[in-house]
């Protein structure tokens, strides 16, 4: 498998890299991230779980059974290819 293809296997999945960049500006909550991205609730359990199983971001506990999502080193590592993505879809060139 290439390198590519593993950062796929993590990050390709749908709404895996929009939950990555909101997660850039730092911790929310559950709530917030489903209200801000729109993501269907069993969509967002589901990636919230894969990420967090692949080192990309963990759970913060919080007051009253709540928890907060907060990128690890490695999910804050893709801010740069996230950027360039973004540049990418505007049209703009590097």
């Amino acid at each position: 498998m290439s390198d590519l293809a593993a950062a796929l296997e993590v990050v390709g999945a749908r709404w895996a890299l929009l939950i990555v960049e909101q997660l850039l500006e730092g911790p929310q909550r559950y709530g917030d991230l489903q209200r801000e991205l729109g993501v269907p609730t069993n969509m967002l359990a589901t990636r919230l779980r894969e990420l967090e199983a692949a080192g990309v971001l963990r759970r913060l506990p919080l007051r009253h059974n709540t928890r907060a999502y907060a990128l690890t080193d490695r999910g804050r590592a893709l801010g740069e290819a996230i950027e360039a993505l973004g540049r990418w879809g505007r049209g703009a060139p590097d």
